[in-house]
């Protein structure tokens, strides 16, 4: 602590030493008070730094599910209308398995045209992602791929065989837009 520069017998003291001795006082006994205050703002910035990675991890996780949610808009965003066009498939499917040799020859370019546009709609289907799930008589059924229509006892096949084919399945990427429909053989494993 600083000397007053004179006694007290001397005159009294100025304002500013009066000043000057109080703030020198004030000093005295507050480093425990500047402790709690640098612990105060310490446990402050600690929350702030607590609060700002949170908020960065939610922003991450926002972006990643926005991510994920675009590729799935776009990957699987024209499943409806795909949907709707698999009856178009099947029309055509029919029109080409139902005719015999006799009308295809009278009717070349009629049936040349339905085999070339049935061509065509397996090409968007491939490039965009739709895959024709086609099985054949003798595959085992895929309860995650075919649809059992009817089970019939058939000599000569094992239960869970396929033994007719009623329409193609497809899927859309990874997802099953419409499982093929078969029948099923009910007949024991012999």
């Amino acid at each position: 602590m600083a000397e007053p520069k004179h006694s007290a017998a001397d005159e009294p003291m100025t304002e500013a030493e009066v000043q000057a001795l109080a703030d020198e006082l004030a000093g005295f006994g507050t480093e425990s008070s500047d402790a709690a205050e640098l612990e105060a703002l310490r446990a402050e910035r600690d929350d702030y730094r607590d609060r700002f990675m949170r908020s960065l991890a939610e922003t991450e996780n926002a972006r990643k599910r926005w991510e994920k949610d675009r590729r799935e808009a776009e990957q699987y965003g024209g499943s409806k209308l795909a949907r709707d066009m698999l009856p178009v498939f099947d029309n055509m499917k029919r029109a080409l398995d139902a005719a015999n040799e006799e009308q295809r020859s009278a009717n070349a370019a009629l049936f040349e045209g339905i085999e070339l546009t049935m061509r065509e709609l397996l090409n968007v289907f491939s490039k965009h992602g739709i895959e024709v799930i086609a099985p054949k008589v003798g595959d085992r059924f895929d309860p995650r791929l075919h649809q059992a229509m009817f089970e019939a006892p058939l000599p000569g096949t094992r239960a869970g065989d396929i033994i007719q084919v009623a329409a193609e399945g497809f899927l859309l990427h990874d997802r099953l837009l419409r499982p093929a429909q078969v029948g099923v053989s009910s007949a024991p494993a012999s």
